[in-house]
């Protein structure tokens, strides 16, 4: 089996027996209101995320201000129609917001970081000592991108949307030939909402086996469901988007959760990480009561010394205090070496063996 290399955020090591590192993404959420962005982070923090994580760009620094029709986003996503450089407008988290932002997640004790979109994004992050960076889906064809933040020696999480495993291997080689103190790999599929019958959640340990490295989910899927399943099958990872209500709208409200949803992701993810455990059939604690309930052999009508062991007179029932009924066989036939109540558990100082 491939070793598998922790990383570290600010401080909270990510690997394979750790708690499941529970990202909140504050995307475009924040509705250009920069006291909705800080009741987000309150929000996460509440709700129990290890981290919130922004966006870092302008609309310049990610596309073109061009009216032609390869700028205008096509048919098949809740944006259809728009011009990209609009939409980027929109939904981009203002430069100027960032060090209160990172202060407000201090304050409220999660990790704060972003996913840079050019290289200046990645100057400025580091400007505000960000302690890791996401790598967008979109982005894991960027080497140049990659290798800039990876140059920063800090660990970088690298959503796989849309990237063939070759892709995939490119981006995690640029990525550590370029100096980044690890990477996580997310499995994502880059729709919004994305169907649960395409998420291929089995993708998640086998990337952490191919890469050797910790892997998770950054999930698009509407509800919990998808993201608690991913924790199941060993995600070390979660990253969902988060809303303070999504009937606010904005660009991408209706596949995020809001505050009271993301708080049963995390207790959800939490529960499923409890219930895994090891391969065992060692009685636990809690079962130890009910042992009582289980079928035994008992004395069903009264019996006398010497009588013989029949159907009528031995019965498998519950509870389990007598003989387990795999033994009722070998009794039947026999006769009794003592006299027996009804209702007696039987045991082998009951029955003659000669």
């Amino acid at each position: 089996m491939t070793r598998c290399e922790d990383i570290h955020i600010a401080g909270r090591r990510i690997g394979a027996g750790a708690p499941c590192y529970i990202i909140a993404e504050l995307s475009a959420n924040h509705g250009q209101r920069i006291e909705t962005a800080l009741e987000l982070i309150a929000a996460a923090a509440e709700a129990g995320a290890d981290a919130i994580k922004l966006q870092t760009y302008r609309a310049d620094t990610i596309t073109l201000d061009c009216d032609s029709p390869f700028f205008r986003i096509g048919e098949g996503t809740a944006w259809s129609g728009r011009r990209l450089y609009d939409l980027y407008d929109e939904a981009h988290t203002p430069w100027e917001w960032h060090a209160e932002l990172f202060a407000a997640a201090r304050k409220h004790g999660i990790a704060c970081f972003s996913s840079p979109f050019d290289d200046s994004a990645v100057d400025f992050l580091e400007s505000l000592d960000c302690p890791a960076y996401k790598i967008a889906s979109f982005e894991i064809v960027d080497h140049g991108l990659i290798r800039k933040a990876a140059a920063t020696g800090k660990p970088l999480v690298i959503s796989t949307g849309m990237a063939s495993e070759r892709e995939v291997e490119e981006a995690v080689q640029v990525a550590r030939d370029a100096g980044a103190a690890g990477v996580a790999l997310l499995k994502c599929v880059s729709a919004y909402p994305a169907p649960p019958d395409e998420m291929n959640l089995r993708t998640i340990p086998y990337l952490q086996e191919r890469f050797g490295c910790p892997a998770g989910l950054s999930d698009h899927t509407l509800g919990i469901a998808v993201p608690v399943t991913a924790a199941a099958l060993g995600a070390c990872v979660i990253e969902k988007h988060l809303t303070l209500r999504r009937a606010d709208g904005g660009p991408d409200s209706h596949f995020s959760l809001e505050p009271d949803e993301f708080r049963q992701l995390v207790e959800g993810v939490s529960t499923a990480e409890q219930s895994l455990g090891s391969p065992t059939f060692d009685l636990t604690d809690s079962q130890r009561p009910s042992i009582q309930f289980r079928r035994s052999l008992f004395v069903a009508k009264p019996i006398a010394a010497g009588e013989m062991f029949t159907a009528e007179n031995i019965r498998s029932v519950r509870p389990g205090h007598g003989l387990p009924p795999k033994h009722l066989p070998d009794i039947l036939g026999r006769s009794a070496a003592c006299d027996l109540a009804f209702g007696t558990p039987l045991e082998w100082s009951h029955v003659n063996t000669d």
